[in-house]
């Protein structure tokens, strides 16, 4: 992946209204490089020539500084051997709901079999502040369970195969989180994860 793709998906994420402001960052693993937003800057005016060049272990290589949440970035990839795009977003809904006390194991109901398919079992990250090494030890430990967290009074981190689908995977979490604030406290049914379907997209 290069910096046009990681461009490109943050662009996407600001036209689909997932990233308030200067809110958020984004990044993808290329090979024994970590390219990720830097700080300062908004999805929406990004651009390649601003992306910031990381080692895996955090070792800045080149362009300007990183988001100050790189630490977490570091900390889900080493955790998820499998991603190569981590997405950290402040969107609406998503972080309405990390800030209500859960009702069950899980911050977003099983309202339908999508929701179970596409996102599989949320986890809810104890706060920590914003760039801290305690939350990127919160998020580490998280993501080893799952790949769709919610930071608790803060907001999300998806982790994905690639950037389409980490786009793709912001998306669905927004949608899951605004059904389930529409239908909190309301007499409503949800499904067995057991029963609701055949398999989880992946944990």
């Amino acid at each position: 992946m290069t910096a046009d793709d990681l461009v490109a998906a943050c662009r996407a994420l600001a036209a689909a209204g997932l990233s308030p402001g200067s809110s958020g960052n984004a990044s993808a693993r290329d090979g024994d490089r970590i390219l990720v937003t830097p700080t300062g800057s908004a999805l929406r005016r990004v651009t390649p020539e601003q992306i910031s060049v990381l080692a895996t272990d955090g070792t800045h290589l080149g362009g300007p500084a990183p988001t100050k949440e790189w630490a977490m970035h570091v900390a889900a990839y080493r955790a998820r051997p499998d991603a190569f795009a981590v997405v950290h977003l402040h969107s609406r809904a998503a972080t309405a709901v990390s800030c209500l006390v859960p009702s069950g194991d899980d911050p977003l109901p099983v309202y339908t079999p999508y929701r179970l398919r596409m996102l599989g079992r949320i986890e809810l990250v104890e706060y920590a502040a914003p760039g801290s090494d305690a939350l990127a030890a919160g998020v580490q430990e998280a993501a080893s369970r799952s790949h769709c967290l919610l930071l608790a009074n803060h907001g999300s981190v998806v982790c994905a195969p690639d950037l389409v689908r980490a786009v793709d995977l912001c998306e669905e979490l927004e949608a899951a989180a605004e059904l389930t604030l529409t239908l909190r406290g309301r007499d409503a049914r949800t499904l067995d994860p057991a029963k609701a379907w055949g398999y989880v997209y992946q944990k």
